[in-house]
């Protein structure tokens, strides 16, 4: 079976892709597709399976043990702990991790409050506004600018790069996307070059100290964990605020009862990450040998991906998995992975969501849907679940 006999990566399948999920996970569980780029691979749709191929050391995320050749052969792109196994990945991540310790986020939340009042205030007395442009993308651009210290007026080239290089993965934007990739590269060499001369109290400062200081993060390496920081520190949030108000606005009983109980943000963020998750796709892995993986033979190369999405609404997971509830317990979602890759931002992102949407609802509590949900258009692409706009009235 193919993507095109299953229902996947169409129009449809785009727009909501639950329907499909809900069908794959009962028929073909590990379904063999092919993706939008042209690669044929797997694709994991269960909560079990997803969360394994997730942990299992059977599934490598270094190109270099399948293609062989060395990680400085690979894309700039891929040379971060995303893309790394042990013991490269604990290395890369270490250097990262500075700028993510929970005492450090903590120490953020006075100025994630500072920035949402800023984007809010700019909406007062207007009857309508895109969310995404005027609130949803700015409020974590600005906050991972300021951690990496980039100036957030370039926000809106990242933005362009970042949507390029994401929304690339549909197959269709081949050399805008390579030249995208290009203008970004030249933009960090160029920034780098500033720093070494002029270093700050920034992570970028940080990492190129941590190279100098023989803490063996190569310049590929530099390039590839900081394009990583930007475009994921900001795209899984953009679209988790989106998603959160969506679904609010199309629950009106779980939006008024978080309204009366505002204390219910932190389960109504949780619950918007398993409902509806930003991140609708693990990024790949690749079988490191052959064996056979719950009943399907895998054999090395075979690129696996997991469903996040179709994962958490897995009902043999979650009770009443298609029921948006804001008072559900305690959930282990899989929106931002599991094990040694789960998600280096995902307090960052938390903090910011539950920020974000608890003073919207504050500031705006009759807004509403200026369109029909049917309507808006999600953006393309194997990585992100997000709507490209959202129009709300005030």
């Amino acid at each position: 079976m193919t993507s095109n006999d299953s229902g996947l990566f169409t129009d449809q399948f785009t727009q909501n892709p639950y329907p499909t999920y809900s069908k794959l996970r009962e028929e073909d569980p590990i379904h063999a597709v092919r993706f939008p780029d042209g690669q044929s691979g797997w694709m994991v749709t269960r909560y079990e399976e997803a969360e394994k191929v997730l942990k299992d050391p059977r599934f490598t995320k270094d190109l270099s043990k399948i293609y062989g050749g060395s990680m400085d052969q690979m894309s700039v792109f891929t040379q971060n702990m995303l893309f790394s196994d042990p013991p490269d990945h604990k290395r890369l991540r270490g250097l990262a991790q500075k700028a993510f310790t929970p005492k450090m986020i903590l120490g953020m939340r006075e100025r994630i409050q500072e920035i949402t009042d800023e984007l809010l205030a700019a909406m007062e007395g207007r009857d309508q506004v895109d969310l995404i442009d005027e609130f949803a993308f700015p409020l974590p651009i600005i906050v991972i600018c300021e951690i990496l210290g980039v100036p957030s007026a370039d926000r809106d080239k990242f933005r362009l790069w970042s949507n390029s290089m994401i929304e690339g993965t549909s197959g269709e934007l081949g050399v805008t996307v390579q030249q995208h990739m290009n203008e970004f590269v030249q933009y960090l060499g160029q920034w780098f070059a500033k720093v070494r001369e002029h270093p700050g109290d920034d992570l970028i400062s940080k990492l190129i100290q941590a190279e100098e200081e023989g803490d063996r993060l190569s310049e590929r390496e530099l390039y590839g964990v900081v394009t990583l920081l930007i475009i994921a520190g900001h795209e899984t949030t953009v679209n988790l605020i989106g998603n959160t108000v969506l679904s609010l606005l199309e629950n009106p009983e779980q939006r008024k009862l978080l309204m009366e109980k505002p204390e219910l943000v932190n389960q109504a963020i949780e619950e918007s990450l398993r409902f509806n998750g930003p991140v609708e796709f693990s990024t790949s892995r690749w079988a490191a040998e052959d064996f056979e993986f719950q009943g399907k033979a895998l054999k090395k190369g075979d690129l696996v991906v997991a469903s996040l999405n179709s994962a958490n609404r897995d009902p043999d997971q979650f009770a009443d998995p298609e029921l948006f509830d804001i008072q559900r317990e305690k959930s282990p979602h899989l929106a931002f992975g599991k094990g040694i890759h789960m998600c280096l931002g995902a307090p960052l992102a938390r903090l910011e969501g539950e920020i974000a949407i608890a003073s919207l609802l504050d500031h705006f509590p009759k807004m509403g849907l200026a369109v029909k949900s049917s309507d808006l258009e999600w953006r393309p692409g194997m990585i992100v679940r997000g709507v490209k706009e959202l129009p709300i009235r005030l």
